[in-house]
């Protein structure tokens, strides 16, 4: 018994006018949360613990701004505390590469979920699953309930000891969509982008 992908309302109406889609990218560029690289230092180093997790921040200072994110072996990991926990995903959506930073946290079907803000995709942050509204065709009156992709975003293990969050490195054996993303911005990415600019300025 299939499921029928049904629409996403948010995907078409930004699609059908793409001012309201400029406005709201230029929007949450406005209201963006600044990201630090708070696992390297000048030279690049990532500041790694002799178990091999890697620092990400202090616990109370992600606890207030709610997220951040940060350079983990190279690629960019967004963590998030939410409700009482810490999550930890690919920064950048498995869909086309939007920037979860930037994302609202939505409570969809009893889930924790990250929305991208370039084309509404929903992510758990939990799993790392995209979920979807499907209907059963089957039924009589059908109704569209959420549905999952499967799990499309690498997951971070995050781990808490001392006052610290860490973050382990990925286990790159098993593959998401998201590591082409996650990638592809390993050098163009916003904090990559960051750092040539304060070394440009710095010349």
């Amino acid at each position: 018994m299939g499921w029928l992908f049904l629409w996403d309302r948010d995907i078409h109406s930004t699609h059908r006018n793409p001012n309201m889609n400029c406005f709201i990218s230029g929007f949450l560029n406005f209201l963006s949360f600044k990201d630090v690289d708070l696992c390297s230092s000048s030279t690049g180093a990532v500041e790694m613990e002799p178990d091999g997790l890697i620092l990400i921040g202090k616990e109370d200072d992600i606890k207030k701004s709610g997220r951040v994110t940060a350079k983990v072996n190279g690629r960019e990991v967004v963590v998030f505390y939410h409700e009482g926990k810490f999550h930890a995903m690919d920064s950048r959506c498995y869909h086309e590469g939007g920037p979860l930073r930037l994302g609202e946290i939505e409570d969809i079907d009893g889930q924790a979920c990250i929305v991208c803000p370039w084309h509404k995709f929903k992510i758990t942050l939990e799993t790392g699953e995209g979920l979807y509204e499907g209907i059963n065709p089957l039924e009589p009156s059908p109704t569209p309930q959420w549905q999952s992709k499967g799990v499309k975003q690498r997951i971070h293990k995050v781990t808490i000891d001392n006052g610290n969050v860490y973050v382990s490195p990925p286990d790159l054996s098993v593959s998401f969509d998201s590591d082409y993303f996650a990638d592809k911005y390993k050098n163009s990415g916003d904090l990559a982008m960051e750092k040539q600019s304060n070394s440009q300025a710095a010349e």
